[in-house]
């Protein structure tokens, strides 16, 4: 289970609240490197490109909460649990086999991250966070 942002390019109606575009930023799921949603064909590569980008938008949770420029930064880098590397992880016989289904490998903080394989993940950003192209689930 996860959390999905977006940046609203537009202020929202006085009158309704509904918004203008939503852009999704990407996903936060417990226990993960945050999935930073990128868009290279509209320029947005990097977290510097979404920070340029969200200067002047408003940035939401799936749940409609608000969030600041600085609030979704920390969410994207400051992330980290205790490591659990040492004990079987559930429903797995070894983290081999965890990490083969699940196209993932030992990230920084003691976090999961995902497997760069050019189609979904396409790199690792410098942090707590993973670069990711695509349909998100």
């Amino acid at each position: 289970m996860g959390t999905n942002y977006y940046a609203t390019t537009e202020q929202p109606c006085p009158h309704c609240g509904r918004g203008g575009e939503l852009k999704h930023i990407g996903k936060s799921s417990a226990g993960w490197c945050f999935a930073l949603h990128i868009y290279p064909d509209d320029g947005i590569n990097t977290l510097a490109d979404w920070q340029e980008f969200w200067k002047d938008k408003r940035i939401t949770d799936e749940y409609g909460r608000e969030q600041t420029q600085d609030e979704m930064l920390a969410t994207i880098t400051e992330r980290g649990r205790e490591p659990k590397w040492d004990t079987k992880p559930m429903m797995y016989d070894s983290w081999a086999e965890f990490h083969h289904q699940n196209h993932s490998k030992q990230g920084p903080q003691g976090l999961l991250r995902s497997q760069i394989d050019g189609r979904h993940c396409v790199g690792h950003g410098e942090g707590t966070y993973d670069y990711i192209v695509g349909e998100f689930s």
